[in-house]
């Protein structure tokens, strides 16, 4: 439990690894130069595109693809997390990243977890704790969100310090004993 509520995942000697500074593939619509506006924004298929060329990719550390559906989805699988999944949508509001973690039905005394999760939320850097529901079955959830006009390297951040916070929580608390509520 330590290691996930008392150690910070992202900072500024991160965001340089691999990843170029500047924003590239934004939306779908580039000018002649390769630049463009402030106001543009990621749309699902920009941001794979972008994803796809980035260094961390063809250095193997994840791929993406997109889930059609009504809402197209990013499936980005962090194979330097042991191939661990991460849905990625992206709305003009937002863009949203989430991974599942394990049933809260298996989880020892839900009550008390539950509670302890929502008292330390503020302690684990950049992810918030959830329940999702899948095939009628509630499941923790981690997630975290970024603004659609966020640079490549801010959202691989993202994508990296999600796939921590999950490792990280599905080995610190999943079997810790927590104190009843």
């Amino acid at each position: 439990m330590v290691g996930l509520l008392h150690r910070a995942k992202r900072g500024p000697s991160q965001s340089a690894i691999g990843v170029p500074a500047a924003r590239a593939y934004v939306s779908d619509r580039a000018t002649s130069t390769g630049v463009l506006a402030l106001t543009d924004i990621w749309t699902v298929r920009s941001l794979k595109a972008a994803l796809d060329t980035s260094e961390p990719a063809k250095m193997g550390e994840f791929t993406a693809r997109i889930l059609e559906g009504a809402d197209p989805v990013l499936l980005v699988t962090m194979h330097h997390h042991g191939d661990l999944e991460l849905f990625v949508n992206v709305s003009e509001a937002q863009i949203a990243c989430s991974t599942l973690l394990w049933p809260c039905d298996e989880q020892e005394d839900e009550l008390a977890f539950n509670t302890f999760l929502l008292k330390s939320q503020k302690l684990v850097p950049l992810s918030n704790f959830g329940i999702g529901t899948v095939d009628g079955r509630d499941y923790y959830e981690l997630f975290g969100e970024l603004a659609t006009s966020s640079r490549l390297d801010t959202v691989i951040i993202e994508l990296r310090t999600l796939a921590e916070n999950a490792i990280d929580a599905a080995t610190d608390l999943r079997h810790a004993h927590i104190p009843a509520a």
